[in-house]
């Protein structure tokens, strides 16, 4: 099983968790970690699982406008083409399983809200097939860290990931 994570992070703290969801993957085939600018569109046809994830700011998908939060200096690791813009131009995905991952503040998810879930909108609207449901990972500050076993619960989702990707029942976190 070939498979793809795609991701953009500022802090390092989403960086870390697309890594640890790589490993969890990693068992049962190929992965790549990529950006965005990175996420060749023939690399994308070739997986046979999507995963895509980004901080939340401001309740969803990051913007360039977030991202600078009044600082233009401030890009994300990768810097260039954001997801948000990344997902309007994906590969269709022909029912190919995908989801989505984002990480957020520790505070209650109707407070914070979460970039998953528009992630794993637009990639239904692209035609890829939902093989999870949307997942949170929390950092405890804007520059984190991450909350403690949140790296050990990305590696466990991945691995879960895996093993649906290749079955047919739907992993719930």
């Amino acid at each position: 099983m070939r498979s793809l994570v795609v991701y953009e992070s500022l802090f390092g703290n989403t960086d870390a968790v697309a890594h640890a969801i790589a490993e969890g993957l990693s068992r049962y085939g190929e992965v790549a970690v990529l950006t965005p600018d990175a996420a060749d569109p023939e690399e994308v046809r070739a997986a046979d699982l999507l995963v895509v994830g980004t901080p939340t700011h401001a309740r969803g998908l990051p913007r360039a406008s977030s991202w600078a939060n009044g600082k233009p200096e401030t890009v994300p690791r990768g810097a260039g083409r954001l997801v948000r813009d990344w997902l309007i131009d994906v590969s269709t995905g022909d029912g190919r399983p995908a989801t989505a991952f984002a990480t957020r503040l520790d505070k209650p998810r109707w407070l914070t809200g979460s970039a998953a879930r528009g992630i794993a909108r637009r990639l239904r609207r692209r035609g890829w097939s939902r093989v999870a449901t949307p997942t949170s990972f929390v950092v405890l500050g804007t520059k984190g860290p991450l909350r403690d076993g949140e790296l050990d619960r990305a590696r466990a989702w991945g691995d879960a990931l895996a093993v649906v990707a290749t079955g047919s029942a739907l992993v719930q976190s």
